[in-house]
């Protein structure tokens, strides 16, 4: 350390002294001393001083870290997260730190001198004092929790731990103070909910128990009973191993287990469980975790399920054999149905003879008399009703057996509309009642079956004239109930069913009260067409009102118009060189009582100008044109009104003149099981709608190939 001039002066006049005293006392052995002499004892003068100047720089550091780290202390004793406050032997305070007098609300000057009790609740003063007492005849710590009375007056739940001390001598008290009202508070709505889920299950209909550590320590009333105890004490303590069905203990103990480690409820387990009579009961069972008296259980929720697993039994015996009687009924209603098909086929016969004779004779000539003339009436009226009834049971007879095909495509409403009008028209005029269609543009198609719904829609329209009144009227009506369905309705102006009869409808032979009347009927024809329209996904109803008069409706799923389907090879394919003007026009016959498919044919055929077109709307019509025309090649649909494509290819193939033409079939019957008995049937090529362009032509090149050079020259492809 650099010496300032000041400094300097004065360790050499205290060096000079030093040397004067030791002049005048020469009996210490000490002598007057030269000027070097005096310079060296001021030298170490120097170092003296600078030893002491480092001492008191230590001396002040050390203070400044006493002062850091007693604030620091006090720091930490003020903002400790509980109140430490000591106490005279009289339970005065004498310190408390912020957090207690934070806690009791008030500054910590005015806690000095200040008794504690005075912050006690006054119920709990007795407690305090019974502690401190103990803590001086003790001397052991007392621990507890009691009531105090904050300054602003509100009440807090606070936890005491006192201790014995000595300050100074004096006896005193450490005191550490905590608020735990949360606590008390979470407590208290524990027990609470304690409380109320005791209440709930003792009062729970279905059994609950619960166990811990593989015992029962609780069963509510209903597992009492369900295990067949008198009082709880037969059951707490009990291994609930013992009340389970040896087959199912690895059940339960997994259920345990699963419980223990997830936390997570199993769900409704059946079970077997034993009654204390040793009687097996059938139970569900389902295991919670749970806290139960403060420590972790398991609570089982059970369900007594033997009498329902007995009813069960029961049951499954029953539909055994509901089953095996159903079957039965089946059996016999499919062997009523074959027996009337084969019957209504059988009579058909001699009717034919019945009713054409009859016809002859009413022709004939010379006339008959007026007598003969009402005889041969009564028994052509008689014919003709058994011939309608014979139809009608074979339709139902067919639905009924699964055997009645039905080909579903796109139907013009339009075309089935006029077709009926001009079939019903006579009918109308002959009971003078007035019938009224409505006018479509042609944009309405449903997806059905084209002879089936007509058979549908005059059905309807022949009830709505029969049991119309005299000058009455029908109304068809058409619209589109959703964008998906729609719905036709014939509303006549009749004398209206009542709820009970309206009721009634669509059951066979249920002609609902009128069977003696004027009208004639089967009783059938609703319960036929209401199975036609739901075989082609539609529905049927009614509704009347007496005296007004009724509306028969029924929906059909609306369908796009038919179209030429997109060829997956390309663009249309020209017509083979080879089969056209050498030898003359080609001549195709159609046979298609669908107008709009027979448009889309004119259209291709269009195209083939070596190719002309001849069309029928039935078999009947069209095994005439083919034997008159001899075209060269057939295309024939498989669903004909009247006879079918497959049996109008059976007649032309048993004629000699027909037997060599080849006929294509095309359906909308896309099955694999309908193709394959299409070719077995013997049609040359089974095509499928929508057509297929490049398909279509090809086949019918084919099939004019072979019609020009005979079967033998042509390898005919596979059919599809």
């Amino acid at each position: 350390m650099d010496s300032h001039p000041g400094n300097e002066a004065e360790l050499r006049r205290q060096a000079e002294e030093i040397a004067r005293e030791n002049a005048v006392r020469p009996s210490e052995g000490r002598q007057a001393t030269s000027p070097e002499e005096s310079e060296l004892m001021l030298h170490d003068l120097r170092v003296h001083q600078i030893e002491l100047e480092m001492q008191n720089e230590e001396l002040r550091r050390t203070q400044l870290e006493l002062e850091t780290a007693r604030a620091r202390y006090f720091d930490l004793y003020d903002l400790a997260p509980v109140g430490y406050c000591t106490l005279s032997e009289q339970g005065l305070f004498l310190e408390a730190n912020l957090t207690a007098a934070t806690l009791l609300g008030v500054d910590r000057s005015e806690l000095v001198r200040q008794p504690i009790s005075r912050f006690i609740l006054r119920q709990d003063q007795d407690s305090y004092y019974l502690r401190r007492k103990q803590l001086v005849a003790t001397g052991a710590m007392q621990s507890f929790e009691l009531r105090m009375v904050r300054k602003d007056g509100r009440q807090i739940w606070a936890h005491l731990a006192l201790t014995a001390a000595q300050d100074g001598g004096e006896s005193v008290l450490r005191v550490i103070l905590s608020d735990v009202t949360d606590q008390k508070l979470m407590e208290a709505a524990m027990q609470e909910s304690e409380r109320r889920f005791r209440t709930l299950i003792e009062w729970a209909p279905e059994p609950i128990a619960v166990h811990r550590g593989g015992r029962l320590i609780y069963v509510n009333p209903a597992a009492i009973r369900m295990f067949g105890a008198r009082s709880e004490h037969e059951l707490i303590g009990k291994p609930i191993l013992d009340l389970v069905h040896p087959d199912f203990h690895a059940t339960v103990l997994a259920r345990v287990k699963s419980v223990t480690l997830h936390g997570v409820p199993t769900p409704m387990i059946e079970e077997r469980f034993v009654r204390l009579d040793g009687t097996i009961i059938e139970v569900e069972a389902q295991s919670t975790s749970i806290v139960y008296d403060g420590e972790p259980a398991i609570q089982v929720a059970m369900r007594d399920i033997t009498e329902r697993k007995r009813l069960d039994a029961e049951l499954r015996t029953k539909n055994a054999e509901l089953e095996r009687a159903r079957s039965v009924a089946d059996k016999a209603n499919l062997a009523k149905s074959d027996f009337l098909s084969s019957m209504s086929h059988e009579l058909r016969s001699p009717l034919n003879a019945i009713l054409g004779f009859a016809q002859l004779m009413e022709s004939g000539s010379p006339p008959p008399t007026p007598n003969q003339k009402g005889s041969i009436d009564q028994i052509l009226r008689g014919g003709w009703y058994l011939l309608e009834l014979i139809n009608e049971i074979l339709d139902l007879a067919l639905i009924e057996s699964g055997k009645l095909s039905l080909s579903l495509e796109p139907i013009s409403v339009t075309e089935v509309l006029l077709d009926c009008e001009a079939m019903i028209e006579p009918q109308a005029q002959k009971a003078g009642i007035r019938i009224s269609f409505p006018q479509l543009d042609g944009t309405y198609f449903v997806n059905a079956d084209r002879t089936r719904l007509k058979q549908v829609l005059v059905n309807l329209l022949s009830n709505a004239i029969k049991y119309n009144r005299p000058g009455g009227t029908v109304e068809v009506t058409c619209n589109a109930v959703t964008a998906q369905r729609l719905r036709i309705s014939v509303q006549d102006s009749g004398d209206g069913l009542s709820a009970d009869k309206l009721a009634q409808l669509f059951q066979s032979f249920n002609r609902l009260g009128r069977e003696a009347g004027a009208e004639e009927g089967t009783g059938i024809g609703l319960v036929v067409s209401k199975r036609l329209v739901e075989l082609m996904a539609g529905e049927i109803g009614a509704q009347s009102t007496v005296g007004v008069g009724s509306v028969f409706w029924f929906e059909l799923n609306l369908a796009a118009p038919p179209q030429l389907a997109a060829a997956a090879d390309g663009p249309l394919a020209p017509p083979q060189a080879d089969s056209a003007h050498a030898e003359g026009l080609r001549t195709l016959l159609y046979v298609e009582d669908n107008r709009a498919n027979m448009q889309l044919v004119e259209q291709l055929i269009a195209r083939r100008p070596d190719i002309r077109l001849l069309s029928a709307a039935d078999g009947l019509r069209g095994i005439a044109l083919a034997r008159i025309h001899q075209p060269d090649v057939i295309l024939m649909d498989i669903n004909l009104p009247g006879i079918s494509g497959t049996e109008a290819l059976k007649i032309l193939r048993q004629d000699p003149a027909t037997a060599h033409i080849p006929v294509l079939a095309l359906s909308a019957n896309a099955m694999p099981r309908d193709i394959e008995r299409g070719v077995e049937a013997g049609f040359f090529r089974y095509l499928t709608k929508p057509i297929r362009i490049n398909e279509f032509m090809e086949a019918l090149d084919t099939a004019l190939e072979v019609a020009q050079n005979g079967s033998d020259s042509v390898v005919i492809p596979g059919d599809r």
